[in-house]
């Protein structure tokens, strides 16, 4: 809000004093106080062009910049900085604005269909520890675009075909209890199929024989298949329940989706003359996947023996997401190992035509979860963490916490505060790394009450909500004029109004943890605000301004929160 309307100013002006038309202002919040609230830095680039003085420019600049409605002040600093301090009256007027729109300042004109693809477990086993950043970057992802405007088509894609099956299938089919008694435990259940395929030559027929049924379409398998996949994928959406993510059984679009049009992708490749057979494999080779050594790695389409790879199904699913639901733009929220695959299927895509030029195809990755060695997350024996453990274990703790401080609260409410609190603080710090960076997974740093961690978020709603209730106004009728006039004001003032710019950015570059540290930043304004201006205790219109101040903060956090998949707490 408060960037692009100074740009678009400083824009006009550069272009009035001289400027290249197409000269960047470089708006950004000022790194230091006594620099102002904004600073301009594009005078510097644009003078180079010009070959002037970057100060002269400047002066140029400012003579021309039509700010009087905004700025309290503009300065030149150093050599051709533009420093900008606003006016209290424009950004009481502004907030004013935004605490009268129910979404906060954010438009919603975005008009882009957007397919996200994540989460993506395996139905073969249980959803681990690995399967969270997929999962939780996707969903605060989906969750931005949805409310900045975009219609977005969630694809679950998960594992849900391949040999494996055949194995798998055939374990079932010839256990003795029920489908849901035989795979109440993933796990258990995979790795009994596993070792009568190893140690039973017999079974390990059988189990081939299935494969080939089900890829040949026997209703029996066919069948028997459909009951492990709807049972396993029943185990996936008690996890996303508990995780309180937005992907439900209708946003399940896994490989065998595509499994018919398979054969169809290889004959439409190959009409179009871009197979070459290698060693009886079916492979697209681009130049520009040639090595130093001048030798392609191709992208294998369809193996030797006539089986299909990821990559088939993976370009069959651009296909469809264009053809069918005309997508404008793709989003795979997949581990950065899968980087050089995805962007030889992108590469694929284009050229095949399966994707033109206007459709956006995005590979956001991200690093992987370590234990306290900085090695990947096991447990204490080496095995996979099963994701739902670590949900439990989380609110186990939170429990101990809220207890410890509330032995006399009601014990429903200390487990109602305990699943926010646990659930939230695992999602949270997930959210609040790069995600293309790795991280370690610490159960203290993410329970702690201070720093950028979910408690210090709910801790400081929660303040504002019991402040409220102390004062006993009703945040619904509360009215009147902001005033902003100390420093402290000022500060969560600019914060407030920054909310807009925020979501935007997410939307654009997928980055969540943008918006924690947003969030993390606005709290602390509003803790120094709290600090230094008495709100309660100081008279009107001042208590009133401040309470509207407050209430603004509460709502734009609760709206961050929920973006990022986490609810929020009246008390702690």
């Amino acid at each position: 809000m408060i960037t692009e309307s100074l740009e678009t100013r400083i824009s006009a002006a550069l272009a009035r004093a001289g400027a290249p038309a197409d000269s960047p202002a470089l708006v950004g919040p000022a790194t230091r106080p006594e620099f102002g609230d904004y600073q301009a830095n594009g005078v510097m680039a644009a003078a180079k062009k010009l070959k002037t003085n970057p100060r002269a420019l400047a002066a140029q600049v400012v003579e021309e910049l039509d700010l009087e409605d905004m700025a309290a002040s503009v300065d030149i600093a150093g050599p051709g900085f533009i420093n900008i301090q606003l006016k209290g009256e424009w950004l009481a007027a502004q907030l004013g604005n935004v605490l009268a729109d129910p979404r906060l300042g954010v438009p919603k004109d975005a008009l882009q269909k957007v397919v996200l693809d994540y989460s993506h477990p395996n139905l073969a086993k249980e959803m681990h520890i690995g399967h969270l950043r997929s999962t939780v970057i996707g969903d605060a992802i989906a969750r931005v675009l949805e409310f900045s405007g975009h219609e977005v088509v969630r694809h679950n894609h998960v594992g849900d075909w391949g040999t494996q099956f055949g194995m798998l299938i055939a374990h079932l089919d010839t256990s003795t209890g029920s489908v849901s008694t035989e795979l109440a435990d993933l796990e258990v259940f995979y790795q009994s199929a596993r070792q009568r395929f190893d140690q039973d030559e017999a079974f390990a027929d059988l189990s081939r024989e299935y494969v080939v049924k089900l890829q040949g379409g026997d209703p029996h398998v066919l069948r028997m298949w459909q009951q492990f996949i709807d049972e396993s994928l029943a185990h996936g959406q008690r996890i996303y329940d508990a995780l309180g993510v937005s992907l439900k059984p209708e946003d399940v679009q896994g490989e065998s989706a595509y499994n018919g049009d398979l054969p169809r992708v290889v004959e439409d490749l190959r009409d179009k003359g871009l197979l070459v057979e290698s060693n009886g494999a079916q492979c697209v080779f681009l130049e520009e996947f040639k090595n130093k050594d001048g030798q392609i790695t191709p992208v294998i389409v369809q193996k030797s023996d006539g089986g299909y790879l990821y990559a088939t199904s993976d370009l069959a699913a651009v296909r469809y997401r264009v053809g069918a639901l005309a997508a404008d733009r793709i989003l795979y929220i997949v581990d950065a190992r899968q980087s050089f695959h995805l962007q030889q299927v992108f590469a694929v895509a284009r050229v095949a035509g399966y994707a033109p030029e206007a459709t956006a195809l995005e590979h956001h990755e991200f690093g992987a979860i370590l234990g306290a060695d900085n090695r990947p997350f096991k447990t204490r024996t080496g095995g996979v963490v099963k994701l739902m453990d670590v949900l439990e274990e989380g609110v186990a703790r939170a429990f101990a916490q809220v207890s410890e401080k509330n032995p006399d609260m009601d014990e429903d409410e200390r487990r109602q505060i305990a699943r926010v609190i646990g659930i939230g603080s695992i999602k949270y710090m997930e959210l609040s790394f790069n995600r293309t960076s790795d991280y370690v997974f610490d159960w203290d740093k993410m329970l702690a009450l201070d720093g950028n961690t979910a408690p210090y978020m709910l801790y400081s709603y929660a303040r504002i909500k019991s402040m409220f209730r102390r004062a006993g106004v009703d945040e619904d009728a509360l009215s009147g004029a902001i005033i902003i006039g100390e420093k402290a004001e000022n500060t969560l003032a600019i914060k407030l109004l920054q909310f807009p710019e925020v979501v935007e950015d997410v939307a654009r570059q997928c980055y969540p943890h943008v918006l924690c540290n947003y969030l993390h930043e606005l709290a602390d304004a509003f803790m120094k605000f709290y600090e230094q201006c008495p709100v309660l205790r100081t008279d009107e219109p001042v208590r009133t301004s401040r309470l509207l101040l407050a209430l603004l903060t509460a709502r734009i956090v609760r709206q961050g929160l929920d973006l990022l998949g986490i609810e929020t707490l009246e008390r702690m």
